[in-house]
């Protein structure tokens, strides 16, 4: 484990692809300082590293940042979290709070088009005892666990309709691997379930799949013999042809370390700013995904689960959907996990709502409403459609059939034509709804 020395530098160079950004250097009493290059900073084409480096007038904030333990925000989230962090810090034999040493260690193969490489060209931080040997069987280990996130995951190469494998020193991988949880089940079959509903809604969602958890080749011995499935996600930071797209999530634009994914901002504030940054079209693509997981009973989606790509390194794009789970089959939550005008609670999900939501995030409410309306719409019908196909338990569908209920703009579509009478008019579109509103508006 790497020892504080007050009296020692240890510098690591960022590159975006090609373009040299600037030095993260632990200075003395384990304080992170990052600089930006000066020919980044005179660069006016440069790429773009995170909105979160730049001011309302969109100038490059060029002060350094200087952080004590971890690493400065937008660092802090390109590394794992939670178990998958604890696992990597006991592999590696360093501390998990020392973010500077975890970020050395994943630093070739990090999530985006992010690199960080010691200055001196040194692998890994030093050891307190091991040979050179032990050092490199270390670093082909620690690299399988590059990703982002708290769930235990895999970066993986191949065909899904052939074989997925773990490569040994786990880069240059189009493909995640998501294993089961071990605490609830199904979650993989949960997941799948909900991107391939999202996609038959419309919704832009990452390919995803299953496959048996014991024939993905090169899984390290402790997780090999996982029974069940595991997901397969194409990573959309990856080009076909292995070269890398820059990304960065929401928590990285807000410019908020990764324990405050849920705070601070909201639904609102991302709405207002996918307006001003990304356009129209995203915000119509951002209402139907949050119209579809207050659907499903998602109450995870956090700060982290929305990002951004860079395909031409400058302009952001909003990234596919991903991390769509049913969580009302785990945990009873049925509120989302921001809020939205100030309400989290999907229960009050209705065209008041909407509206007042539209106004503070300065959005047509017709459009809003409309957006919102119909994705409820074909989100039940889908639902109706596809719900007996899919990998799920007899639990998670009641959950999701009560959550249906309970979300208004859902259950207005609910009722089966096989339950109406000739005389019973079909539920109303979302159209129709704001003609009437109009209508009654304007009498």
């Amino acid at each position: 484990m790497p020892k504080s020395d007050k009296n020692s530098l240890t510098v690591l160079e960022i590159w975006l692809n090609q373009t040299r950004v600037g030095t993260l250097t632990n200075l003395p009493y384990d304080q992170n300082l990052f600089v930006f290059d000066d020919n980044y900073i005179r660069t006016s084409d440069r790429p773009v590293l995170s909105l979160s480096f730049y001011d309302e007038n969109r100038n490059l904030i060029v002060e350094p940042e200087q952080v004590q333990t971890k690493v400065p925000p937008f660092f802090s989230n390109l590394l794992p979290e939670g178990r998958l962090r604890e696992y990597l810090a006991e592999t590696a034999g360093v501390k998990q709070v020392r973010e500077f040493f975890l970020l050395w260690l994943l630093g070739t193969d990090l999530p985006g088009a992010v690199l960080a490489q010691d200055s001196e060209g040194e692998p890994l931080p030093p050891e307190d005892a091991g040979a050179r040997e032990k050092s490199k069987r270390r670093q082909e280990r620690i690299l399988r666990f590059s990703l982002a996130g708290v769930q235990l995951k895999f970066s993986a190469i191949g065909s899904p309709g052939k074989q997925l494998t773990i490569p040994a020193e786990g880069r240059g991988g189009a493909w995640i691997i998501k294993l089961p949880s071990p605490r609830f089940a199904l979650v993989p079959e949960n997941e799948y379930s909900m991107m391939k509903l999202a996609a038959a809604v419309g919704i832009d969602v990452a390919e995803a799949g299953l496959i048996p958890t014991n024939q993905i080749e090169g899984l390290p011995e402790e997780f090999a013999e996982e029974k069940g499935h595991s997901l397969y996600v194409r990573r959309f930071d990856r080009t076909p042809e292995g070269g890398k797209i820059h990304i960065e999530d929401f928590n990285q634009i807000y410019h908020q370390f990764p324990h405050d994914k849920y705070k601070h901002y909201s639904y609102t504030n991302m709405a207002r700013d996918i307006s001003n940054f990304l356009g129209a079209d995203a915000v119509s693509e951002f209402i139907r995904r949050l119209t579809f997981n207050a659907a499903i009973g998602n109450a995870d989606m956090h700060l982290k689960n929305w990002s951004v790509t860079y395909p031409d390194t400058r302009t952001p794009h909003l990234a596919p959907g991903y991390d769509f789970v049913s969580t009302i089959a785990y945990i009873k939550d049925r509120e989302m996990g921001l809020s939205i005008a100030k309400e989290k609670d999907t229960g009050k999900l209705d065209q008041t709502l909407l509206e007042r939501f539209a106004v503070k995030a300065g959005l047509p409410k017709h459009m809003v409403v409309e957006t919102a309306s119909e994705t409820a719409e074909k989100t039940v019908r889908a639902w109706s459609e596809l719900a007996r196909d899919l990998p799920l338990d007899d639990h998670a569908r009641e959950q999701i059939d009560e959550q249906l209920k309970q979300v208004p703009l859902t259950r207005q579509f609910l009722r089966p034509a096989s339950a109406r009478s000739p005389q019973t008019p079909a539920p109303q579109t979302g159209k129709d709804n704001i003609r009437r509103r109009d209508r009654e508006t304007r009498g």
